[in-house]
């Protein structure tokens, strides 16, 4: 292991066939506790250590069993009947309950750290905890809804490693101190039922995880993991291309397309959460007009940005719903076109164009991203002028409604369902300056619609599957007559590069698992 956590040496090295190697960023690792994780590296960490009732298939992101061997959802769609299986264990050797789930959902509403605003979001309360999470028996556990909502919704919630974690409530309870929930140990320690433990976690250098040889289902091939804290793009090549690394998930656009050229390395790109798009602020009279954003809608090259700029970053996408989600239409097929623009503009009164301004964060691909859109929109009359800071700075001013045009990134879609997008990027129940509903990017763009509202609202809590489906299809054809003031040009994707002889690696962070890795010479 130390020559493992030493820098790459002059000569080709190989790590061992057992053990896997992995390079990413773990500035944002603050704390192991579930309930407090914050970002996708802690969700990639903890993945592998703890289980939850459901998982996300990596692939086609349909909900799955895993410590719930089946549920069952009510008529009403109020509760949810979890069954769990008979042969899981903790790593401990206690076996897992219901009533371990039961204090474990209990304990992230009634800390009230970061993992627990996924279900506040949905109306849940810390006050009424013991309604919500009841252990029936040792293998049944019945989950009851705060509010109408969809139970698919919530179970892809409480699939992420953190918000889903299932603690051993036994090991939690020894190391409880003045009723902290076990919150002191639990930050450099870990209670899961995971394929692996937790061995140790040394914050900004590196995180050993170590079979679990208690797992309930075939053990992995890997016995021991280690994730390498390297923020350096660079370092992370060299590594890989020495042979000191097996993979590198927080790798630079120029280093990912140098090791596309090396034989023995694979680049593997997936879509992940979100889209880069252009937002537009309707408290600007400009903006308010549909036909200036439909003009916008045209005066962005998705073929040129997408093949140029995002490659490792994002690819073509024009709707506010993420792939993998149920429901979603093809791409309507907006391109640039410049005429159809300037139509567009004269009919609004602007035959001339405009000056305007477009904020953007300093970061490579969003710079690019705008300064393209800057020369499309003059093509049109409208002349921009960037202006640039960093997130504090861009996001900042969009949360105050202060900007005109913005090229940004964001839109939920972690959880494979239509809602987690159109609730981030479209809906806004409350217009108002006084509101200050600044998670809704929505309101932040101050776009409101009422049909829409309550389009969402309906397709959220249908009840039959196929008539939801329709719903959400309904949706999207109003949102391409509406034209709501963000118009995304590209879907976030997540790339990761790795040895060759390397398989079951699964390179989004959110349903990361290293389980079912292997290794060849």
């Amino acid at each position: 292991m130390a020559v493992l956590m030493a820098g790459a040496s002059p000569v080709l090295a190989e790590t061992p066939e057992d053990q896997l190697i992995v390079a990413f960023n773990m500035n944002n690792v603050l704390t192991m506790d579930p309930a407090a994780i914050t970002g996708g590296e802690a969700v990639q960490i903890l993945n592998n250590v703890y289980d939850a009732l459901v998982q996300l298939n990596p692939e086609t992101r349909v909900l799955e069993p895993r410590l719930a061997e089946s549920w069952e959802i009510s008529d009403d769609n109020m509760t949810v009947t979890f069954t769990l299986r008979d042969d899981a264990v903790f790593a401990s050797g206690n076996p897992v309950t219901a009533h371990d789930v039961e204090y474990s959902l209990k304990r992230l509403l009634a800390l009230n750290l970061a993992q627990a605003s996924a279900l506040k979001s949905r109306g849940f309360i810390t006050e009424d905890i013991d309604t919500y999470f009841v252990a029936e028996d040792d293998k049944t556990f019945v989950l009851t809804l705060p509010q109408q909502d969809d139970p698919k919704l919530i179970m892809m919630n409480l699939a992420e490693a953190g918000r889903g974690s299932i603690l051993d409530s036994e090991v939690v309870k020894q190391h409880e101190q003045n009723g902290d929930w076990g919150q002191a140990w639990l930050t450099n320690n870990a209670a899961g039922s995971g394929a692996f433990e937790l061995t140790r976690w040394q914050a900004n250098e590196y995180v050993i995880l170590t079979r679990n040889e208690q797992f309930w289902e075939d053990a992995p091939a890997m016995t021991r993991v280690l994730m390498r804290h390297l923020p350096e793009s660079q370092s992370q090549r060299l590594g890989l291309e020495q042979g000191d690394i097996d993979v590198g998930f927080s790798l630079a656009a120029p280093d990912l397309k140098a090791l596309e050229a090396n034989e023995d390395i694979t680049v593997e790109t997936v879509p992940s959460a979100g889209f880069y798009y252009l937002a537009a602020s309707m408290k600007d009279e400009k903006y308010a007009d549909p036909k200036v954003r439909e003009a916008l809608r045209h005066l962005i090259d998705y073929d040129g940005i997408n093949g140029a700029i995002m490659p490792f970053f994002g690819v073509k996408k024009q709707r506010p719903i993420n792939s993998g989600a149920f429901g979603l239409l093809p791409d309507p097929g907006y391109a640039l076109d410049v005429e159809k623009a300037k139509a567009l503009l004269a009919e609004a009164g602007y035959p001339d164009g405009f000056d305007t301004s477009i904020r953007v964060i300093s970061t490579q691909q969003f710079l690019d991203s705008a300064t393209a859109i800057q020369g499309t929109l003059a093509q049109a009359g409208i002349n921009a002028e960037i202006i640039t800071g960093d997130g504090g700075q861009i996001y900042g001013a969009m949360r105050e409604r202060n900007f005109e045009l913005l090229v940004g990134r964001g839109g939920g879609g972690q959880q494979p369902h239509p809602d987690s997008n159109l609730r981030a990027l479209i809906y806004n129940p409350d217009n108002s300056d006084e509101a200050g509903l600044t998670n809704y990017q929505g309101w932040r763009t101050s776009f409101y619609d009422e049909g829409l509202n309550q389009q969402i609202e309906a397709a959220l809590v249908e009840g039959d599957g196929d008539r939801q489906i329709e719903l959400y299809e309904e949706i999207q054809q109003t949102i391409d007559k509406v034209v709501p003031s963000i118009q995304p040009f590209s879907e976030r994707v997540v790339t990761a590069a790795y040895q060759d002889g390397i398989e079951g690696i699964v390179v989004d962070p959110w349903v990361t698992r290293f389980e079912d890795v292997t290794k060849t010479p």
